[in-house]
């Protein structure tokens, strides 16, 4: 039987990058752009840490059903870390990808390249359907924000964030690539042995 895992997520985007790694162990995976009654978490953590277990335990129990929440980021040095637990709404209500980009843009407009440092973050969280944690990773990739955007690929900051050894932003990589390097591979990579764990001890019997 097929175990059922629901990245609790509407960005089918974010799906296509844990299909490949979770998919060859038996695990059917979702968004939840496939059930229309998944209620809103409010984001209102501080921290990626404190979103990512909101997202996973209450949708966990709403749905009862094993989620893994997810929360991730951009965080700029020069800006002192932000857009961080802000990022998808940096630009405030009604926030887009192309707003976001532009804020950030504007803020940068007179720092140097040499000051335009940050990185990526992503802090993953499962829970089962009663809303206990088994487990949780954070992991991050470094790189650095361009003047302007460069590919078309990716979401969010991505056409922005230059991985320097590569010299491309995510927005130019090819797919695979940033499948491998990308945070929140980085993360879900180590959350795999965690999740089979789990499996064989028995914790992960059903659904």
């Amino acid at each position: 039987m097929p175990r059922t895992l629901i990245l609790g997520t509407r960005n089918r985007k974010k799906l296509g990058e844990l299909i490949g790694l979770l998919a060859p162990h038996g695990f059917e995976l979702h968004t939840l752009a496939d059930y229309p009654n998944a209620i809103e978490v409010e984001e209102t953590g501080n921290t990626f840490a404190e979103n990512a277990a909101l997202k996973a335990v209450q949708q966990a129990c709403h749905l009862q059903a094993w989620v893994l929440g997810e929360d991730s980021g951009l965080s700029v040095d020069a800006l002192d870390g932000a857009p961080g637990v802000y990022s998808a709404r940096f630009a405030g209500e009604g926030a887009t990808d192309e707003k976001n980009n532009d804020l950030v843009l504007e803020k940068l407009r007179d720092v140097p390249l040499e000051r335009r440092t940050a990185h990526y973050t992503c802090h993953a969280t499962l829970s089962d359907p009663s809303g206990r944690i088994h487990a949780e990773v954070e992991d991050y990739c470094p790189g650095r924000i361009r003047f302007a955007r460069q590919g078309t690929g990716g979401f969010g900051y991505d056409p922005l964030f230059e991985v320097v050894e590569y010299g491309q932003t995510f927005g130019e990589l090819p797919g695979e690539v940033k499948a491998e390097i990308s945070h929140r591979a980085k993360a879900i990579k180590r959350l795999v042995p965690m999740i089979l764990k789990l499996v064989e001890s028995g914790v992960w019997n059903g659904r």
